[in-house]
């Protein structure tokens, strides 16, 4: 959604990017309203299934292009870690 690249470099529909910010918004929150669940996930509040990542990076503070390769240190789903420490 930010760079708007294919695995192979291409560009498709430059036009079409969008900030960071607001693609962490519709793959949360917007995600969470489409399927009927914005109740119990998409926004970390008490109450709601307290899924999500912690990434090594800011992806507000890399290049767009190394988003992508940004490493996930902590997955937590229901508020337990399932993945790292």
């Amino acid at each position: 959604m930010v760079t708007r690249k294919d695995v192979r470099g291409r560009v498709w529909g430059a036009s079409q990017r969008i900030s960071v910010s607001d693609a962490m918004r519709i793959c949360t929150v917007h995600g969470a309203y489409a399927s009927f669940e914005e109740n119990i996930k998409g926004t970390l509040l008490p109450g709601k299934l307290a899924d999500f990542v912690i990434l090594a990076q800011d992806p507000h503070d890399v290049d767009p292009d190394a988003i992508k390769d940004i490493r996930i240190v902590r997955t937590v789903m229901g508020g337990v870690t399932v993945h790292g420490g």
